[in-house]
């Protein structure tokens, strides 16, 4: 048996939670992370890329690969399709390397049952639902509509943060971040207390 055994780190949150920014702060701290890139049918987002920040497809392709097995997990979220290759955990395992997912709470859930001893999920949870919709209005990027939409289902999220691993609430990005770092540390450092020295420096 490995002494390293790899990990799935899944970290899901309502729209809006802040996990994206979390997730990008916690790949400059942690070099040995490696980002899952998900795929999904929605259009693009402000600067985002295809092949850096998601794998855009149709809706058609999407069911498809559905259909081939290309999926180690998949939901349809917002009225649109996301999912996780496996290609990409696999990969990241032959190398040893311990892989980030930003996915939703579905996503999350599917991952739990298929890589049970090997998955740590973690909730990023926003103060209320008034604070959630701020955000998502101050982001900029969704219509009227989108947004109560997303609020919609984050009440139903919310719901199922007790389903996680840990719950760490984001009513403050710094101190949130400083929990998250904590608890990755000692995810990736399981042997020692603190998690390891602090990759911060």
């Amino acid at each position: 048996m490995k002494s390293s055994t790899p990990k799935l780190i899944v970290i899901s949150a309502p729209s809006g939670g802040g996990k994206t920014t979390l997730c990008q702060r916690l790949l400059r701290d942690f070099p040995t992370l490696t980002l899952s890139i998900s795929t999904t049918t929605r259009a693009p987002r402000g600067q985002e890329k295809h092949g850096k920040d998601y794998y855009f497809l149709n809706s058609d392709d999407f069911k498809k690969r559905i259909e081939e097995g290309h999926f180690a997990e998949w939901a349809k979220v917002h009225d649109h399709y996301y999912g996780t290759a496996k290609e990409t955990i696999q990969s990241s395992w032959t190398s040893d390397r311990p892989v980030l997912l930003d996915i939703d709470v579905q996503g999350a859930d599917s991952l739990k049952k298929t890589y049970a001893n090997q998955c740590v999920t973690i909730f990023i949870a926003p103060p209320d639902l008034h604070a959630l919709e701020k955000r998502l209005r101050k982001r900029g990027t969704d219509s009227e509509d989108t947004i109560q939409k997303r609020l919609k289902n984050a009440e139903g999220e919310l719901k199922h943060a007790s389903h996680f691993d840990h719950v760490i609430l984001n009513d403050d990005l710094e101190k949130a971040y400083d929990a998250l770092n904590h608890l990755i540390r000692s995810v990736l450092s399981p042997s020692s207390p603190a998690g390891g020295n602090d990759p911060r420096g």
